[in-house]
This record gives structure tokens, sequence and C-alpha cells, in this order.
């Protein structure tokens, strides 16, 4: 018949019997691996010698010494503790672990073991530096609480500065900070706070939480859902950070579904997506004004000008700095041809923003076109917009070329003056309906002005010759 030994009984046997020699190879791995900076592998050695020799105070400082290496203060603490237990009067371990809890702003323990040392070494330097430092930091860390007390926040931040410079484990100082500065009004720093607090307590629920509702107000939605998913990996049944994240995940996607439908050139699409923005999250300014400048964005697209100036504006009021919506609004002026205050929007962008490449072409645009408006306009002589398609383009030049045919008209006064606007119109649909001599007229450039041509000398028929030249010439004209 064959005994069954239980699992813990045969893991002690094993433990039990580890050599004294397999015990010492352990430690002289794990020393050469440390040295080495290999410091995963130094701890898998240094763990065996612990199994195998639980009694030996040198193999949890040792351990200690790898946990602290790789940056795992709170793991060091057991182990430096266990060897203090085993070796009362061993020094090393108790300084420190006395530096490791004055980094963590314990300053009442840490004062017990510097204490402790200074027993039985009267002489330590490090020692009495480092008490008197602990000390130091019992009266900063009750200054700071008295100015938090009063609501004096900026004098609290100064004195936590000089607090968190001598315990940078402390997360109650980080995390004290970090509200004082949301109560400033500096988010941002706050964030800075936040991020190693996660980190320097277990479970940290609160800070992650935080840390999601401060980026969430400041529009990065992204790190928000990073950040409220990291509180629920420590308890996916927490109501509030479960709450946050519906909210942030809901609010993100229909962002994100909105910057693509632009970048799929679906603007009316992505007009629709950005007012559900703001249905979703109506309390948070960032992201009503951001639909704004993105609706304002996308009407300019849609060449709808004036629900785009309106919309601009209602963006601009909020955000004056904001180069975008007066690039769109300018933009949106140009379409209405109304180049003046296209002019002033592409200069108050540039007083913003003086370096930026677009602003600067867009203001020599408006200019040239400001310029061009005072001379041949010939959306306006074909009376159509800017955004006007060929089709009716062609349809307009049609009607009005009926309209003043000189054929028309019986006296020679009225002949000359429906010749001139007859040329005007036959210049307008051959430049507009002309695709790179459009381009080059909504640039600011007149294709057919003498002045942008070499040689120079009159203005000339479009077509190469003028048909009311000469007496008795008549011709059949073609609409087409």
């Amino acid at each position: 018949m064959t005994l069954k030994m239980p699992l813990c009984i045969w893991e002690c046997f094993i433990v039990q019997h580890t050599t004294p020699v397999e015990i010492e190879h352990h430690l002289e791995m794990g020393r050469k691996l440390l040295a080495a900076g290999q410091l995963a592998e130094a701890l898998s050695h240094y763990h065996s010698a612990v199994e195998g020799d639980s009694k030996n105070y040198l193999t949890y400082y040792k351990r200690a010494a790898v946990f602290l290496a790789m940056g795992k203060s709170k793991s060091a603490l057991p182990d430096l503790s266990q060897a203090i237990q085993l070796k009362p009067d061993f020094l090393a371990a108790r300084l420190q672990r006395a530096n490791i809890l004055l980094k963590q702003g314990s300053t009442q323990e840490a004062r017990e073991d510097f204490q402790a040392v200074l027993k039985r070494s009267p002489n330590h330097e490090e020692a009495h530096d480092q008490l008197r430092k602990a000390e130091e930091l019992e009266l900063l860390q009750e200054e700071a609480h008295e100015a938090h007390h009063r609501g004096d926040y900026s004098t609290t931040v100064q004195v936590l500065e000089k607090v968190i410079e001598l315990s940078p484990w402390d997360p109650e100082s980080r995390e004290l900070r970090a509200e004082c500065y949301i109560r400033l009004g500096d988010p941002r720093k706050a964030i800075m706070d936040l991020t190693p607090a996660t980190r320097l307590r277990a479970d940290n629920r609160a800070a992650f939480l935080k840390l999601s509702q401060l980026h969430y107000s400041l529009g990065d939605h992204h790190d928000s859902l990073n950040q409220v998913r990291e509180c629920l990996k420590l308890d996916q049944d927490d109501k509030e950070c479960f709450a946050h994240y519906k909210q942030a995940k809901k609010l993100s996607k229909q962002l994100d579904s909105a910057e693509e439908l632009i970048s799929e050139q679906r603007y009316q699409e992505a007009t629709e997506k950005y007012e559900s923005v703001m249905r979703t999250e109506p309390n948070v300014a960032f992201y009503t004004n951001k639909a704004k400048e993105r609706i304002c964005f996308c009407l300019v697209k849609m060449k709808s000008a004036e629900e785009a100036v309106d919309i601009c504006s209602e963006a601009h009021q909020r955000e004056p700095q904001n180069i975008h919506i007066l690039r769109d609004r300018a933009e949106a002026y140009i379409l209405l041809q109304e180049y003046e205050k296209a002019v002033e929007d592409y200069q108050e962008a540039r007083e913003f923003d003086q370096d930026n490449q677009e602003i600067r072409e867009g203001l020599d645009r408006a200019q040239k076109l400001l310029k061009q408006s005072h001379k041949r306009d010939y959306y306006k002589i074909l009376g159509v917009s800017r955004s006007a398609n060929k089709q009716e383009i062609i349809k307009a030049y049609r009607k009005l070329a009926q309209q003043w045919h000189p054929d028309n008209f019986q006296s020679e006064a009225d002949k000359k003056e429906a010749e001139k606007k007859f040329i005007d119109i036959a210049s307008a649909k051959e430049v507009l309906t002309d695709p790179e001599m459009r381009q080059k007229f909504d640039s600011g450039e007149d294709p057919l002005d003498p002045e942008n041509q070499q040689g120079g000398g009159g203005r000339e028929w479009p077509f190469g010759f003028n048909p009311f030249e000469g007496g008795n010439f008549h011709f059949k004209f073609h609409y087409n």
C-alpha cells in the first residue's frame, strides 16, 4: 500500500532538505546577477535561498537590496523587518528600513528606527542626519495641514514641495498637493502628482478615478478612459468608476467617429455627430467648444457660408484666440465675398501665431481677393456664388449673354455699353469654366489681367478677336 504525503508536508520536506551548498549557490548567483544588473534573475535566486533557509537574516537583507534596486520599496520592507526580527542588532537593515519609512512619510516609525541605531551606535553620522530630516519632515507636514485647513492652498503647495522632497514615496502628500492644485485651477499639475500616487498605494482606485475625471475635464478623453480602466482592473464592480467609464466611453466614441467622418469628407454627418457630443456632455466647456469649432469647419467645407459665419462667430466668442476658428470664419467670409472681414480675421489669427504658414498664406490670398474685388469679380459679373458649379455658371452666362447681346440695342451708345458688358460676361464664363483659370482667380490672381501676363497691352476679347470691330460685320451668336 502506497502512502500519499500531503502537499504542504512534501513542500516542507523539500525546503528542509535544500542543502547548504545549494543555498550558497543561489546566494552567489544572486550576488553576481545583481552586480550585472540582471535584477529579475537575481531575485529568483534569492527567493530560492530564502525558501531554503528562512532563518538567515542576511538572505532577507540581500533580497531586500534587489527589491530596492528594482524600485520596489514596499516589497523590500517586509524582508528588512524579517531580518531585524531575526537579528535585532542588525543596524544596516534598521537604517535601510528607516530611510524607506522616511521617504514614505512615516516619520514616527522612521524616527524610532534612527533612534534605535543611535542607541547602539551613538556616533552614527548618517543616522543623526536622517533623524534631523525626520523631525524636520514632521514639522513641515504639520505646517502643510494647518495651511490647508485654513484654505491657504498656495502656502500648502509651497510647504508640500519641501515635504515631497524629503518623502517622495508618500502618496498622501502628493494627493493633498493635487487637491490644492485643483482648487487653484491648475489640473495639469494635479495630474502630475496623482499619476505617481496611483503606484504608491496598493489599491488606489480613488486616485485613478480622480485622474480620469481630470483628463476628462481637460478634453483628454482617451487618457480619461485609460485611467478609469485601471480603476476597474482593481475592482470591476466599483460603482463610481463604472459610471464614469460608461460616460467617458460614449463620449470618446462619438468624438473619434466625428473626426473619422471629417477625414472621409462626410461633413454633414460629422456635424450631426458633434451635435450629439454636445448633448452627451453639456457641462464640460471643452467639448462644447470643440464641437462648435469643428461644426464651423464642416459648414465651410459644405459651402454653407452664412450658417458657418454664425457658428464660427459663436465659437470665436467662446475661444477668442483659437486660430482655427478665425481661419474658418475668414474662409466663410471669402465665400460670401466679404473680403475685408476675411482679411481682418486672418490678421487677428496671425497676431496669435505669427509663424503659422497656413495663416500667412490665407492672409495673402484674402488680401489679393480684396484687391481683386476692386477690379473685376467674375462671380459678381455672372451673379453666382463662389461655390457655384460649372452647370450653374453656364446657365447664368447664357441668361446674361442673351440679355446683353449688342444686337438687342439700337443706339450706338447702348451698343457700346452692351459690348463692354458682353465681353465681361464672356470673360467671366471663360475663366470660371476653366479649372486652372478659376483656381488662379480664387487665389487672388486675374488670369485675364494684362498685369499678370507677359507683354501687357489692353484688355483683349477672350476668344482672340473682337466680333464688334468693323462697321458692317454681323454674326450669329450660339449660346453654348
